[in-house]
């Protein structure tokens, strides 16, 4: 099976089927046509004898995928077409389960930009029992609270399983990670040097594999540690456990801005003035996302995730957020809630709500 769109090559070989993500400019941005063609080879691929495994990755050095295609929804959202938008969040969710469980190893090649949906089509590789590789250039993030969204594509539920309060402070401030934060958090679990992998797809297309295991098994002895620089989500974790552990937006803003002197000091005025650039209302609604995802499934997380996104374009703060970030880029947003300490819970909650009744969800098939 081959499949060639502008966006996209999925091939197979000697037991792999790979998927090759090709949209370059828009630094492999997910499009519609892209999610059902990634979608159709895993299907195709599920059942067949002759496939043990798939490999997702980037031939391009600056990103494997920075999310989904934020200004066709902001551009969707403007001309009134909400059932497009709702149609591209339910076909990536959809996607995003199916990657989770797929029955053969999944594995996710990571270099340059990580981020928002490119998280989505990648987390869920170590649950199949594949490998997510990172490499030196790697950018991870689920950077939505600075543009009024939320962190989706269930990985609220991997952040939920990182240690300490790693996952709600990454949640809520939307910071970029390097390798060996990935690493340290659990959010990915090997690296590899980024000229290291273009020689390693031309040998996964070469060598032959009798399973997925043997695949798998091949790529981490590939691999190496890092070295060189060390996670600061290690060096900082006593601080983001202090402060991020339990509480709203506003608690772990009172809790960083009592901090005086010393380096903790330097750090809790940076954290603080990121949290203060992000839209209150996405921070509060991601600190509960995150304590949700610790008692949910993935199928759970992500019916919840689609009831958020028409919340956040309904009445949340994504489409200023989109405007002032991406659009006009001015970098000013005009929050809906414009003080952290303004947010109430009665708002939070709301945002939960369900537009559908159980059997009625669009997601509803998806198996727990």
């Amino acid at each position: 099976m081959t499949e060639s769109i502008d966006e996209i090559r999925i091939e197979r070989a000697q037991g792999i089927g790979f998927i090759a993500l090709n949209r370059p400019k828009a630094l492999n941005a997910l499009s519609t046509p892209m999610l059902h063609a990634i979608h159709r080879a895993l299907n195709a691929w599920r059942d067949d004898p002759l496939v043990h495994a798939v490999v997702i990755y980037s031939p391009h050095p600056r990103a494997f995928c920075a999310g989904g295609d934020i200004r066709f929804l902001y551009q969707s959202a403007k001309a009134g077409e909400h059932a497009v938008i709702e149609e591209f969040f339910t076909d990536e969710y959809r996607l995003n389960h199916a990657i989770f469980t797929y029955p053969k190893p999944y594995i996710a090649l990571l270099n340059g930009v990580v981020m928002g949906g490119g998280m989505g089509i990648s987390q869920g590789a170590r649950h199949t029992g594949g490998v997510r590789v990172v490499t030196g250039s790697t950018k991870m993030a689920m950077p939505e609270t600075r543009i009024g969204l939320f962190p989706d594509v269930g990985v609220s539920w991997f952040l939920a399983r990182t240690p300490g309060a790693i996952g709600r402070y990454l949640a809520a401030t939307g910071a970029t990670i390097d390798a060996a934060d990935a690493l340290y958090a659990g959010l990915a679990d090997a690296y590899m040097d980024d000229d290291a992998l273009p020689a390693l797809i031309d040998t996964l297309k070469e060598k032959p594999f009798a399973t997925g295991a043997e695949v798998v098994r091949f790529i981490e002895t590939q691999s190496r540690s890092p070295g060189g620089k060390a996670s600061e989500l290690e060096r900082e974790r006593g601080f983001i456990d202090r402060h991020f552990a339990t509480g709203n937006g506003a608690a772990c803003l009172t809790s960083l801005e009592s901090v005086t002197g010393g380096e903790e000091s330097e750090w809790a005025v940076r954290t603080a003035a990121e949290l203060r650039e992000r839209s209150p209302l996405s921070v509060d609604v991601s600190l509960e996302l995150i304590d949700r995802a610790k008692t949910s499934s993935m199928a759970e997380t992500l019916r919840r995730d689609l009831g958020l996104t028409r919340a956040t374009f309904d009445h949340g703060d994504v489409m200023e957020g989109i405007r002032a970030r991406i659009v006009d880029k001015d970098n000013q947003p005009v929050w809906k809630v414009a003080r952290m300490e303004d947010v109430t819970r009665d708002a939070v909650v709301r945002m939960y709500d369900s537009p559908w009744a159980e059997r009625d969800h669009p997601l509803a098939a998806l198996a727990d």
